[in-house]
């Protein structure tokens, strides 16, 4: 993640934990009444809920940015709604449900210069893209293992230091103190005054070593192949009739989101599980995307640097398969 300084890194249980830990440690402290947090239309639920518990809390107000058919953020439209009332800004690098990449250096540019602290929900990120928060200059970055090939139940929060020291604690107990006696507490400097308890040593090593794996195979080398299947996928896939893929931005990972005429998700997922082929259908986590686009969940085929062209020519015949069977 290129950290300045390795205190800047706290272990959580992964990218929900994260999210939650800032919205009640900086977010209890800085939002008040009549406050806003700005977040996008393409958000997981992990970046949505938390906001809304803090909202509802401080009497502060969740705003939106909109996102266009082709599932991109309309900048123009998240500019405007940058206001002295915003306290922070919390966004997806990477939208799991349409596979869009966010322009999160603009979006950081443009909160930075009305003074607004921004989190980035880098979950989709991680596997595929260079994560760099200095270049960045992004205020709270945060990942999980599981989508790094490590464990699940361990995650990142990346937060500039003088923030994470201005932050109160988010759980009491063991670690996280310097000092303890009936009459007052001192809390442990970072990253410890947020890492309350018995610290989940094995898996932050698994974490280390999904990181290691990705980092022999090389971002470089992984971006580029999977740059190829999406492209490769997309093709195949748009030529079969009655097959709608949502999410078409103009940037975007190796995700395909897709709906198909007269057959639901779940029922489209059941046959490709039949035929070896592995899909998650559903909302996602992600039911306000669905609603913009008007469905109620699709399938979605994701790709990583382990898969392969003839995999993909798999996926198209599962779905031909699919319109067979619901003929």
């Amino acid at each position: 993640m290129n950290a300045r300084e390795s205190r800047e890194i706290i272990f959580v249980r992964g990218t929900t934990e994260a999210v939650n830990l800032v919205a009640m440690t900086y977010g209890r402290k800085n939002v008040g009444a009549g406050d806003e947090i700005l977040i996008t239309a393409m958000e997981h639920h992990s970046n949505i809920v938390p906001w809304q518990i803090l909202c509802e809390e401080k009497g502060a107000t969740l705003r939106v940015a909109p996102i266009n058919d082709r599932g991109e953020l309309l900048l123009d439209e998240f500019e405007k709604l940058l206001s002295p009332r915003t306290k922070l800004v919390a966004v997806a690098h990477v939208s799991n449900a349409l596979g869009t990449i966010n322009p999160v250096g603009r979006i950081i540019e443009l909160a930075h210069r009305a003074k607004i602290p921004v989190l980035i929900d880098g979950a989709q990120a991680a596997p595929h893209l260079k994560i760099d928060v200095q270049a960045l200059d992004c205020d709270f970055y945060a990942l999980s293992s599981h989508k790094l090939f490590g464990p699940t139940g361990v995650g990142v929060l990346y937060g500039k230091a003088a923030l994470l020291e201005a932050m109160p604690p988010f759980q009491g107990g063991g670690d996280m103190i310097s000092s303890v006696t009936f009459e007052k507490t001192l809390y442990n400097v970072i990253p410890y005054k947020f890492e309350a308890g018995t610290p989940n040593i094995a898996d932050v090593i698994g974490l280390g070593a999904g990181i290691d794996y990705v980092n022999r195979v090389g971002l470089e080398n992984i971006a580029a192949h999977e740059h190829d299947l999406l492209v490769y996928a997309t093709e195949r896939l748009s030529k079969i009739p009655g097959l709608r893929i949502i999410g078409t931005a103009r940037e975007k990972a190796a995700v395909i989101s897709f709906v198909l005429d007269g057959v639901h998700p779940h029922d489209v997922g059941t046959v490709l599980d039949q035929e070896g082929i592995a899909v998650r259908t559903g909302h996602h986590c992600a039911q306000p995307v669905m609603n913009r686009f008007g469905i109620p969940a699709t399938t979605r085929a994701s790709m990583a640097f382990y898969n392969t062209r003839e995999e993909v020519d798999a996926l198209v015949e599962g779905v031909r398969r699919v319109q067979e069977v619901f003929a």
